[in-house]
C-alpha cells in the first residue's frame, strides 16, 4: 500500500491541472484502471489519501506500480477517450460492459434497379438505406418477414436475381413480386420500395390508410384477388401495431435503458424504438464491484455502449446518474447532433421505463437462478473428480474429420456463467505426419499447440485462461495422448477426464476415464451426468459446425486458385475460354496461349503446374 502511494505521489510533481485520462498499471504491465478527470492533478491526488478510499480502491492503489496519462482539451474529450480505452484494455477495476457486439440493421440496397432488402451487420459501405439498430438477428428476421408479406420485395442476392429465368417459390406464395422476370414493372416495384422505406421510417399509419383504400377500390371493382392481396398486407402491418408496448407508436427514435441491481449484480435492459416501432431488446450484465451503485454503473454503461454505435436523439433511463450533462455532450459529439438523456416522471414514457425496468429485474432473477443451478452442478463436478475447488474454467476438446480429410480440433469453454463462447477455439490439423483418422495424434497436436502458446503468453500462470479441468471426448487412448503432452510440457496439476460414448453410442451409458483409476459410469438420472453430456454435446456441435464450414470452403475452392501468376482477371479469361477448371487442367500449351492475357511463358508455367 505504501509503495503504491509513493509511486502515485511521484507522478504528481509533473502533473498539470488540465483534463485528461489516466491509467493505473501493475508490475506486469497490466492496466488496472482507466479514469478520466477534469483536473488530472486533483483527481490523482485523491488516491494518496488512504482514509478516503474504499477497500476496492485501496487494493488497486496497493497493486499500482506505474501510471500513464493522456491530456485532452476538454473533459468531454476525456470521457470519450476513457470509454475507448476501457473497451480496449478491459481493466479489472472498471465497470465493464461485456458482450458488446455490433447490432444488425435492415438494408434496402439501391445499387440495382430493383433494390434488394436484406440483413446487414458491420460497416455501412454499401449504397442504400439503413434502418436500425435491431436488438438481435431474430428481431431483424421478424421485420423482414413482415416486409416480405406486406411489400413483396426481393431478398435474393444479385447473382441469383440476375440469373433467374422463371419466378422462384417466394413468388408463388406471394412473398416476392418477381422483378427478376418482369412480373412487375420497374415503376411499380420502386413504388413498393418507397412504401417499405416509409414503413421502416415510422409512417405505417399512412401506408395502412393507402392499403385500405386500395383494398376497398379493388373490392368495389370486383377484383377480389387483388383485394385479398391488400387484406393480407394489412394483416401483416397489424402485427407491428401489436408490438408497440406503452408507446402507441409515438416514440420515433429513442433507446430506453433501465438498470436493476440486486445481490451485488446488475442487469441493464436496452429497448430500441425507431420509427414508432419496437425493434427488440437486449439484456446486459456489466462487471462491477458489489459496492458500486446504479448511479455510477448506468453512466459507465451508457458511455461504453455508444462508443461504437450512433446514439438516438432520446435516451430514457430509470435512475439519476452522475455527470448527466457531460455524458449528453459527449454523446452529442458522437452523433453530431443533440442527444437528450431523460428520466421520465409521468405519462406514457414513465410507464415504458417501468416496463423496461421490470424486464431488467426478471432477467437478473433468471440469471441468478441459472447461476445458482450452475454452481450446484459445478460443485457436483468438483466432488465427482475430487477437485480442490469449484472449477472456474472447464475446457472440452473434440476432433472431427472424414476419412482423415479436413481434420479439425476444437475447444469449448464453460464456467460459472455457462458457456463462454468468445473463448472457443478451433485448430486446423497442420502436421503432415498424422495418418488419416489418427484421433490420438490429432488430440496430441491440439493440446500441444494450446498449452505451448499458453505457457509462452503466461509463464507465471497468473491469467484466468488456465483451465481447472480438461474434459476430453474419447476413451483411454485419448486420455493417454493428453497426459503425454502435459507431461512433456511440465504441466502436472491440471485434472484431466476423458468421456467415452456408451455402447452403441447410447447417452447415459458413458464411461469416464481418469489417470490411474478404473473407468466408471454414473447413474443415468444423475444431474452431473446430464451436465457433462451437455458440455460434450456442445463440443460436438462446435467442432462439427466448424468442420462443415471448412469442407464447404474446400468444395468451393477452384483448382485454379493456386496457379502462380494467374490472378482473378486471367482466371476468368481461362474459364470463359475453356468452360471449366478441369478443361484448363488438361489443355495443351498451344491451347493455353490462345487465351487473352496468357503468354507463352505463362502457358508453359500453367502446363507445368498441372503436369509436374
Amino acid at each position: 500500500m505504501i509503495d503504491g502511494v509513493k509511486i502515485i505521489k511521484s507522478y504528481l510533481k509533473n502533473l498539470g491541472s488540465q483534463p485528461g485520462v489516466y491509467r493505473m498499471i501493475d508490475d506486469k504491465e497490466n492496466v488496472l484502471y482507466v479514469g478520466k478527470a477534469k483536473n488530472l492533478s486533483n483527481r490523482v491526488k485523491n488516491y494518496t489519501n488512504l482514509k478516503g478510499l474504499s477497500h476496492r480502491i485501496a487494493k488497486m492503489v496497493s497493486l499500482t506500480r506505474s501510471m500513464e496519462f493522456v491530456t485532452t482539451h476538454t473533459e468531454v474529450e476525456a470521457l470519450l477517450l476513457e470509454a475507448n480505452l476501457i473497451k480496449r484494455y478491459k481493466p479489472p477495476y472498471n465497470i465493464l460492459l461485456r458482450d458488446d457486439k455490433s447490432f444488425p440493421y435492415i438494408l434496402i440496397d439501391t445499387t440495382q434497379k430493383s433494390p434488394q432488402v436484406l440483413k446487414h451487420r458491420g460497416a455501412k459501405k454499401r449504397e442504400g438505406h439503413y434502418f436500425g439498430p435491431f436488438a438481435s438477428v431474430g428481431a431483424v428476421n421478424a421485420s423482414l418477414n413482415i416486409l416480405q408479406k406486406a411489400f413483396s420485395l426481393r431478398t435474393c442476392s444479385d447473382s441469383i436475381f440476375n440469373s433467374r429465368s422463371r419466378p422462384c417459390l417466394l413468388y408463388q406464395i406471394k412473398r416476392c413480386s418477381a422483378p427478376c422476370v418482369d412480373k412487375i414493372s420497374e415503376h411499380d416495384y420502386n413504388a413498393l420500395v418507397d412504401e417499405a422505406h416509409d414503413f421502416l421510417s415510422g409512417k405505417s399509419d399512412a401506408i395502412k390508410n393507402r392499403f385500405t383504400k386500395k383494398m376497398e377500390k379493388a373490392s368495389k371493382d370486383q377484383n377480389y384477388e387483388l383485394a385479398a392481396v391488400y387484406r393480407d398486407r394489412l394483416k401483416s402491418l397489424a402485427a407491428v401495431q401489436s408490438r408497440q408496448d406503452a408507446t402507441d407508436g409515438k416514440l420515433n427514435e429513442a433507446d430506453v435503458i433501465a438498470a436493476y441491481k440486486q445481490g451485488g449484480q446488475t442487469c441493464v435492459q436496452v429497448f430500441f424504438y425507431r420509427g414508432g416501432q419496437n425493434w427488440g431488446n437486449k439484456a446486459y450484465f456489466p462487471r462491477h464491484d458489489k459496492d458500486q451503485h446504479v448511479d455510477e454503473i448506468l453512466p459507465a454503461f451508457i458511455s461504453q455502449f455508444y462508443e461504437n454505435k450512433l446514439p438516438p436523439k432520446k435516451i430514457f433511463i430509470n435512475n439519476t446518474i452522475k455527470q448527466k450533462a457531460l455524458l449528453e455532450e459527449a454523446l452529442g459529439i458522437r452523433a453530431d447532433r443533440k442527444v437528450h438523456i431523460t428520466m421520465p416522471q409521468r405519462g406514457s414514457n414513465l410507464l415504458l421505463v417501468e416496463m423496461v425496468e421490470k424486464n431488467a429485474r426478471e432477467a437478473l432473477e433468471r440469471k441468478v437462478a441459472e447461476t445458482s443451478s450452475q454452481a450446484k452442478l459445478l460443485a457436483g463436478v468438483a466432488k465427482l473428480f475430487d477437485l480442490e475447488a469449484l472449477p472456474e474454467r472447464i475446457e472440452v476438446y473434440d476432433n472431427s474429420h472424414i476419412s482423415g480429410t479436413s481434420a479439425l480440433g476444437a475447444m469449448i469453454v464453460s464456467g460459472p456463467e455457462g458457456f463462454d463462447k468468445k473463448s472457443y477455439r478451433k485448430f486446423n490439423i497442420k502436421s503432415e505426419n498424422i495418418s488419416a483418422g489418427d484421433d490420438f495424434a490429432m488430440m496430441r497436436e491440439v493440446l500441444s499447440r494450446r498449452f505451448k502458446r499458453q505457457l509462452k503468453e503466461d509463464p507465471d500462470r497468473s491469467a484466468p485462461t488456465w483451465p481447472d479441468l480438461l474434459l476430453i471426448d474419447g476413451g483411454k487412448g485419448q486420455l493417454s495422448s493428453v497426459m503425454e503432452v502435459l507431461e512433456d510440457l511440465g504441466i502436472s496439476d491440471i485434472p484431466v477426464v476423458a468421456i467415452a460414448k456408451g455402447p452403441d453410442r447410447n447417452a447415459g451409458r458413458e464411461d469416464f476415464y481418469l489417470p490411474g483409476k478404473a473407468p466408471f459410469k454414473l447413474a443415468p438420472n444423475d444431474p452431473v451426468l446430464y451436465f457433462l453430456q451437455r458440455l460434450r454435446d456442445e463440443s460436438h456441435r462446435f467442432v462439427i459446425g466448424s468442420h462443415r464450414n471448412k469442407r464447404t470452403q474446400k468444395i468451393h475452392k477452384s483448382i485454379l486458385d493456386d496457379l502462380p501468376g494467374v490472378g482473378a482477371t486471367r482466371k476468368k479469361a481461362l474459364l470463359l475460354h475453356f468452360g471449366s477448371a478441369k478443361a484448363v487442367e488438361g489443355a495443351a500449351i498451344s491451347d493455353l496461349q490462345k487465351v487473352n492475357g496468357i503468354s507463352k511463358a505463362l502457358a508453359t508455367q500453367i502446363y507445368d503446374y498441372f503436369h509436374p
